[in-house]
């Protein structure tokens, strides 16, 4: 089993090299922006390690690690006031394996309808409509090995015209020990999308004819775009220092295959596993000046409020480069044992 998940890696790395020369090409840019305050706070490095619904996202092999029925929500006050809500629900089907669904919404706020006619806006607004729905299936195979994997429908809308994809994540989580572990996973693997709609339906005259005695319609043919995939290799350090206190490391290697490759860094502090403080760092390899990223951190506080009932309430800060407003990430989570 070890040959076969570093054979997968050896191939995957190599399909999804980082080609500078496709930027600008794909499209569907919203699945590219991460949910949960404990993965960005930790600079999405945690790929080997994340488990429950918040797996979902990074690495879908982690949801059945720790079996429990659970609900998340996390908001994210994103850039240009667009604001990001995430809703993630799933359980645990004994030795069958555990299964989820999640649901990532946009709101744009109110956007001026502008045309030739009225540049400065006709009096009317809209709002896009982006979402992501997903549905995950993960299953611990050994003591050691756990596989997930993610189907997603991706729907874009700006009034009446739309795009819509499908597209798979999948991963695997191996357990060397309690103390080190390594992850890897495949992302947004999918059909290409395109736009139409009546919106993109227009009337002209027909040329040779009198004007206003004859005329045609015709709809603009949309090119199609990919969506961005990429891959991700991911390694985690845990260090028990006693009871009470413990750090985990990580580090991982994202290969994107429309623009430069990624490096994510992160740490966790826990205390008496209730209290926690995270750091995280992300750099390009090759022009690091121009990424709008950085420093990652946050907290976070899991309290049992009863028996079988735990409450966890995550807070991540993510730097931006040029906004003054950077990303506030904040995650509420209840589960069931």
């Amino acid at each position: 089993m070890k040959k076969i998940i570093l054979i997968l890696i050896l191939i995957a790395t190599s399909i999804y090299a980082g080609d500078v020369a496709r930027k600008g090409t794909t499209g569907a840019e919203q699945v590219l922006i991460p949910v949960g305050a404990r993965g960005i706070a930790t600079g999405g490095a945690f790929l080997a390690n994340i488990t429950g619904l918040e797996s979902i996202f990074y690495n879908p092999a982690g949801l059945d690690v720790y079996p429990q029925t659970e609900a998340m929500f996390s908001y994210v006050n994103y850039l240009a006031d667009i604001n990001i809500s995430y809703f993630a629900i799933g359980t645990s089907l004994g030795d069958i394996g555990s299964i989820g669904l999640d649901l990532k919404t946009f709101d744009f706020g109110d956007i001026p309808v502008t045309t030739e006619t009225f540049p400065d806006g006709t009096g009317e607004t809209y709002s896009p409509s982006f979402l992501t729905i997903g549905f995950t299936y993960s299953k611990v195979l050994t003591d050691r090995i756990s596989i997930g994997t993610n189907l997603k429908i991706i729907s874009e809308n700006i009034q009446n015209t739309n795009a819509t994809g499908f597209a798979l994540d999948a991963g695997v989580q191996y357990r060397f020990s309690e103390a080190l572990m390594i992850g890897a996973a495949v992302k947004n693997i999918g059909s290409d999308m395109n736009y139409s709609g009546q919106d993109l339906a227009s009337r002209t005259i027909i040329p040779g004819t009198i004007p206003g005695a004859s005329s045609g319609s015709y709809e603009v043919i949309t090119e199609g775009f990919q969506i961005p995939s990429f891959f991700q290799l991911s390694m985690t350090y845990a260090l028990n220092i006693n009871e009470q206190n413990n750090l985990m490391f990580a580090g991982a290697y994202t290969a994107n295959n429309s623009f430069e490759d990624i490096a994510n860094l992160g740490m966790e502090y826990g205390f008496m596993n209730n209290f926690f403080v995270r750091g995280g760092y992300n750099f390009l390899f090759d022009n690091s000046s121009e990424y709008i990223y950085g420093l990652t951190f946050g907290a976070g506080l899991d309290y049992k409020l009863g028996g079988e009932v735990g409450f966890v309430f995550d807070y991540a800060f993510r730097d931006v480069k040029d906004f003054p407003t950077a990303n506030h990430v904040f995650t509420i989570k209840l589960s069931f044992q």
